[in-house]
């Protein structure tokens, strides 16, 4: 990716889980109706952008996100895109799991039996190098935790940075450059 490429960011449309708050990482959950409308949202949004590569989660709701949005023919798997690995705390909502270790938060403390922040950031680093062997657009579709490392990581921030950069379900974000500075050009759109 050139300087003048730019990163862009979708997140999955609308799960069951997700509209509860469920912390998701490896149930392999389908869109819900609403979810579905919003991935084909999205795909209206993208039509302006000419994407030279595009990279998925293997998990399903992203990928079905990625084939409303019009974009699975061209795309190409990456793990790397997983969701972070809850462990334990996987289908338990955040007030759930301060109910058992008050004051957490997986940004500082990740989740037991789950995958540390440094885990999830040198995840979030090989997409980055990943993208980076494209010269221009490249699209990405993947989880909210995992997409906030991405863009955390982007602009120089340890991956618990992620924690002040919320991200909505069936959005579009795109990370880019000013001059030779990487920074978030627009997000949550």
């Amino acid at each position: 990716m050139t300087q003048s490429g730019r990163l862009v960011l979708m997140r999955h449309g609308e799960t069951e889980w997700s509209k509860t708050h469920k912390h998701t990482s490896n149930t392999d959950l389908p869109l819900t109706d609403m979810g579905a409308e919003q991935a084909r949202a999205l795909g209206k949004r993208l039509a302006g952008f000419e994407f030279d590569a595009v990279f998925v989660s293997p998990l399903l709701r992203a990928r079905q996100t990625c084939e409303l949005a019009g974009l699975a023919a061209r795309a190409e798997v990456m793990d790397d895109l997983r969701e972070w690995n809850y462990g334990e705390y996987e289908g338990l909502t955040t007030p759930e799991i301060r109910e058992m270790r008050p004051g957490w938060t997986v940004w500082a403390d990740g989740p037991l039996g789950g995958e540390s922040p440094q885990e999830v950031g040198s995840r979030a680093d090989r997409v980055i190098e990943g993208a980076a062997m494209d010269a221009g657009d490249v699209a990405v579709f993947g989880h909210g935790h995992m997409l906030r490392v991405i863009a955390a990581r982007w602009i120089g921030l340890p991956a618990s940075g992620g924690a002040r950069i919320r991200l909505e379900t069936a959005t579009v974000s795109t990370l880019g450059y000013e001059r030779e500075t990487r920074v978030i050009l627009t997000w949550n759109a």
